[in-house]
């Protein structure tokens, strides 16, 4: 009886979804002198949605003085390699 929880301690842990990645495509931008650029950033699982993106989004690019115009889409490890040429440098840099 003793390793009844513990079987379904492993059991209940073995059943739980895997963490899954999430990403998000957006539009910054610079003034003086304007500058913009397109990136992709990974974002938590809590932030896929673009809403929740752009919240977590906005000081990480602040940081670096860019100011988030918007979140385009997020999505998950399938759409990055399209992705990865038109972000450039930008590409996973926040």
């Amino acid at each position: 009886m003793r390793r009844l929880p513990l079987v379904v301690l492993i059991l209940a842990l073995a059943a739980s979804p895997a963490a899954a990645d999430c990403y998000a495509d957006y539009k910054a931008k610079q003034d003086n002198p304007l500058r913009l650029h397109y990136g992709v950033a990974q974002v938590s699982d809590g932030a896929c949605n673009p809403g929740a993106a752009a919240a977590e989004l906005r000081p990480r690019l602040a940081a670096d003085g860019w100011m988030l115009l918007n979140v385009l889409s997020t999505f998950g490890p399938e759409g990055l390699e399209e992705r990865r040429a038109s972000a450039g440098p930008n590409f996973l840099r926040y």
